[in-house]
C-alpha cells in the first residue's frame, strides 16, 4: 500500500516549498512537486495537507519510557510511558533512559520497553546505565554494549553536579567515555554519553576537564538540563563556544521558571544570539521523569511529572514567541538529534529516509502523525493505541 501525502508546505527540514510525498512501507520513495496517483499500482491512502505545514516527526532523545523518580519513595515512582502520549506530541522517535534508580529500574526491562513501543508502531533506542558509575551494562561492558546490542546506542544519563550523583572522577569519566567511543565507532552508533547536569556550582567542570586532560572531544557528550538555572545556562552558552553541545529540557513547572529556570523557547533564541551553532543545539522533554523539587539542605519538598507534549509547545513557542523560523527551530528535535546520535534515517524529509512525518496545522497545532509509514493519528485522532489503553 502506497500513502500519498500531497498539497503540503514541506520543511525537510529546510523550507522545499509546496511538495508531494510518496511513502511505500516505511520509507519516503519520493519528494515531488507533484506525484500523479494515477500512475500508482495497487491502493493508495492520500493525504492531503493543503493549508498544512510537513515537517519530520520529532525525536526525543531523553525519555524515561520505564517510569523514574523515586526521590520520595516508592510511592513516588512514574509510570511507564504510553505509546499515544509520544504520537500525538509528533514524537515518533524516543530514546529511553534510566535515572536516579539504577537498582529497580533495569536495562533488561529498558530494552523490553523500547522494542515493546516498536511493536506498537513507533522508533526506541535506548542508552545503557544510569546517574551511577561505574555504569550497570547488559553485558558487562559499554563498549560490549553498543557493539552487540541493536537497541543500544549510548550511554546515560550519568549524573554529575548533582548531590543524587555517585560522584564520578575526571578519570573514571575518561574511561567511561572512551568506552562510549570506541563501541559507537565500532557499530556505527554515536556512542554519546548523555550528562544529566545538577544544582551544583561545579557545572560543566568535570566535562572540561576531560578535554583538557585526555583526546576526547567535547562533542561527545550530550548534557542536559542547561537551562535549570540562570549559571549553569551561562556556563553553557560557553562551553557551546568551545565546541560542546547543549541540551535543554521542555518539561517544567511555573514555580521552576519563577526560581530562575531559562524557559527553552527563550533560550534557543538566546544562544543563537550568542552566536552559538544551530546544530549544538537540542531539546528533550524528561519525560516520565519526575521534576523534585529539594531544599536548600537536599530535602524533597515537592514533585511533579515530566510531560513528552512539552517538547514540540516550546518549538512552537519559538516560533510564536521569540520569532524564529519554522524551518530554524524545528531542528532542534528533528535534525539535529538525529546527526548528533548518527539515526541516519531520522530527522529529515527525504528520499530513502524512514517515513517519520508530521502536520502541522495553520496555527503550528499537531494534526497528523506518521511513524515508518503508518497513519498514527489523523486530525487530532489517535488511530492506533497502545495495546493496554
Amino acid at each position: 500500500m502506497f500513502t500519498l501525502i500531497i498539497n503540503g508546505d514541506v520543511f525537510a527540514p529546510k523550507h522545499l516549498g509546496k511538495k508531494d510525498i510518496l511513502i511505500a512501507g516505511d520509507r519516503i520513495v519520493a519528494l515531488e512537486d507533484k506525484i500523479d496517483q494515477s500512475c500508482l499500482p495497487g491502493e493508495v491512502r492520500v493525504v492531503n495537507a493543503e493549508r498544512h505545514n510537513v515537517v519530520p516527526g520529532f525525536i526525543d532523545n531523553h525519555v524515561h519510557i520505564i517510569g523514574g523518580g523515586g526521590e520520595g519513595s516508592y510511592r513516588t515512582r512514574t509510570p511507564e510511558l504510553m505509546l499515544s502520549q509520544a504520537t500525538t506530541a509528533g514524537v515518533t522517535t524516543i530514546v529511553g533512559v534510566i535515572g536516579t534508580d539504577g537498582t529497580t529500574r533495569t536495562m533488561p526491562d529498558l530494552i523490553a520497553k523500547a522494542k515493546g513501543l516498536e511493536e506498537e508502531g513507533i522508533t526506541c533506542f535506548v542508552h545503557t546505565g544510569s546517574y551511577q558509575v561505574p555504569v550497570k551494562s547488559l553485558t558487562g561492558s559499554i563498549q560490549s554494549d553498543l557493539i552487540l546490542i541493536d537497541k543500544i546506542i549510548g550511554v546515560g544519563e550519568i549524573a554529575i553536579s548533582d548531590h543524587r550523583s555517585s560522584q564520578p572522577t575526571v578519570q573514571e569519566l575518561i574511561r567511561l567515555t572512551s568506552e562510549a567511543r570506541v563501541g559507537g565507532m565500532l557499530s556505527g552508533k554515536g556512542g554519546i554519553v548523555n550528562i544529566h547536569v545538577g544544582d551544583s556550582r561545579q557545572k560543566l567542570d568535570l566535562l572540561e576537564k576531560i578535554a583538557e586532560k585526555s583526546d576526547i572531544p567535547l562533542a561527545q557528550f550530550m548534557p542536559t538540563h542547561i537551562n535549570r538555572n540562570p549559571y549553569l545556562f551561562e556556563a553553557g552558552i560557553a562551553y557551546a563556544k568551545k565546541g560542546g553541545r547543549v541540551d535543554f529540557t521542555t518539561s517544567t513547572i511555573p514555580k521552576f521558571l519563577a526560581e530562575g529556570e531559562i524557559k527553552c523557547s527563550q533560550a534557543l533564541s538566546r544562544m543563537l544570539a550568542e552566536g552559538i551553532e544551530l546544530s549544538q543545539i537540542t531539546f528533550t522533554s524528561d519525560a516520565q521523569a519526575s521534576l523534585p523539587d529539594f531544599d536548600e539542605n537536599g530535602n524533597l519538598i515537592g514533585l511533579k511529572l515530566g510531560d513528552i507534549r512539552s517538547l514540540f509547545k516550546e518549538v512552537r513557542d519559538a516560533i510564536m514567541d521569540e520569532g524564529l523560523a519554522l524551518e530554524t527551530a524545528i531542528q532542534v528535535i528533528t535534525k539535529n538529534p538525529a546527526k548528533a546520535l548518527k539515526l541516519i534515517q531520522k530527522g529529515e524529509i527525504e528520499v530513502g529516509k524512514d517515513a517519520d512525518i508530521v502536520l502541522l496545522d495553520d496555527r503550528l497545532d499537531i494534526d497528523t502523525v506518521i511513524a515508518r509509514g503508518q497513519v498514527m493519528v489523523e486530525k487530532g485522532e489517535v488511530l492506533v493505541k497502545g495495546t493496554f489503553e
